[in-house]
């Protein structure tokens, strides 16, 4: 380990907060910690951090604030009290929220004299401080450049742009991304389970589906982007009889089918709307509506 320069302030030392002080630790950066209840920084302690008496003290002592904390509420509570100044500081929120309270907390610290980075943690606390771990940050690229190299203690870090929300859609993005994909996995699993077809059995062929439709992504991206959807492959109309099939087979079998009829419900209204003819990524345009 070699001493950097840069010195790091972490508030917030849950599982998550206690990872990403460990890692700049290891990285040789000065590290004073904060958290309400001051025992769940003894380790890191015993490893070299300093513990602050108080918020104000933590923001003193850091060259950079990561705010690790329950939630954004918590996070102006903390930041908020009368002795607390944040006049030049430079604050990263790893708390998770929506995109709106990205926003609004990076107009409230900037109201305040601070500049804001917002960041999403796409990692579990052991990955953290390894090429796996994903941090998506967003705000002010100046600000990020700037520390770039110190955040790069924490994993592989990425910057989205000047919107601070960007960090919180594209982790919400990506849970969306990931649940579709374990949900499909797990329809499927439930209907080869009746044929008697463990999951050990079934999940080797489901990734090579996976990595499949995976690489449509980008041609598909390029037709929703020129808002022209050509049936290069299938027509949407040819699409939603498989759907009907999908749901036949479930029900055949005793297997729920309603993620299937959701999707082909969207896809008749794709069709009725004009779009038959079109390929499936028409489909944005049912995606974009609020339920009503």
């Amino acid at each position: 380990m070699t001493k950097s320069d840069t010195s790091v302030t972490v508030i917030g030392l849950g599982l998550m907060g206690q990872a990403l002080a460990r890692a700049f630790l290891k990285a040789g950066h000065d590290t004073t910690v904060w958290n309400r209840t001051p025992a769940k920084a003894d380790q890191l302690v015993a490893e070299g951090a300093r513990l602050a008496s108080t918020v104000g003290d933590a923001l003193k002592a850091g060259s950079l604030t990561i705010l690790c904390v329950t939630d954004y509420p918590a996070m102006f509570e903390l930041l908020g009290a009368a002795a607390v100044d944040l006049n030049g500081k430079l604050l990263i929120s790893m708390t998770s929220g929506s995109s709106t309270q990205a926003r609004e907390a990076a107009q409230w610290a900037e109201q305040r004299g601070a500049r804001y980075l917002d960041a999403a943690i796409m990692a579990i606390p052991p990955a953290i401080g390894t090429a796996e771990a994903v941090i998506l940050h967003s705000g002010p690229q100046s600000a990020f450049e700037a520390h770039r190299p110190t955040l790069s203690a924490l994993g592989t870090v990425t910057y989205l742009g000047t919107d601070p929300g960007l960090a919180s859609l594209y982790d919400v993005a990506g849970l969306a991304m990931m649940w579709s994909v374990l949900n499909a996995w797990l329809q499927g699993t439930a209907m080869l389970r009746t044929a008697g077809v463990d999951a050990a059995t079934y999940a080797p062929f489901a990734q090579q589906i996976a990595a499949v439709v995976a690489e449509w992504l980008p041609g598909y991206a390029e037709q929703i982007d020129r808002g022209a959807f050509p049936a290069e492959a299938s027509a949407l109309e040819t699409d939603v009889r498989a759907m009907a099939h999908l749901i036949e087979e479930s029900e055949a079998v005793g297997v729920n089918a309603e993620l299937p009829k959701l999707i082909k419900a969207m896809a008749d209204r794709s069709i009725a709307a004009g779009h038959g003819g079109e390929q499936y990524p028409v489909l944005i345009e049912e995606f974009g509506k609020v339920n009503t």
